[in-house]
């Protein structure tokens, strides 16, 4: 029996032996084939790319400044081609504690001579006052619209109003 196991053990060690010098042979083919690629080759070519910029005016030329107690608005000129574009200052009444706000499109009824919601956010911070501002979208619905903002705390500011005609 120790002959059997000595002849399987011979026979496992001579495949491993084979792998491992073809293994060996296929490695050196493949590194020998690579440096010679790049000895023989000219360098590859270099593409040079060059990448320009243009400046974009930012929303801050669409709005005129805001101040606190006043809703600006601004964008196109015409709202069916892009938002319209509210800010406002909020002045927190208790600094360091958080402020919600809501902002409100209204859109003016003629049939209850009132102002109906159309639209509305909410958000918030916290701070002693902070900038904000809401971009609207009006979606082919021609009227009198005007921007509503509110906060507890603080009087509801409206802006003025303005026609949609498309």
């Amino acid at each position: 029996m120790a002959s059997r196991s000595a002849a399987v053990l011979a026979s496992g060690t001579a495949n491993a032996a084979k792998l491992f010098v073809a293994a060996l042979a296929f490695t050196s083919a493949y590194i020998g084939f690579s440096a010679y690629s790049a000895a023989d080759g000219a360098p590859p070519a270099v593409k040079t790319i060059t990448l320009s910029a243009r400046e974009t005016p930012v929303a801050e030329e669409l709005a005129p400044a805001a101040r606190p107690g006043e809703v600006t608005l601004g964008g196109p000129a015409d709202t069916c081609s892009g938002p319209l574009v509210a800010r406002s200052v909020l002045l927190s009444p208790e600094p360091g504690r958080s402020v919600h706000y809501g902002w409100k499109l209204a859109r003016w009824s003629p049939a209850t001579k009132s102002w109906r919601t159309y639209l509305v956010d909410y958000d918030g911070f916290v701070g002693a006052e902070q900038t904000v501002e809401w971009r609207p979208e009006i979606s082919g619905d021609p009227g009198w619209y005007r921007v509503e903002l509110s906060a507890k705390g603080v009087r509801t500011v409206t802006s003025d109003r303005f026609r949609v005609s498309c």
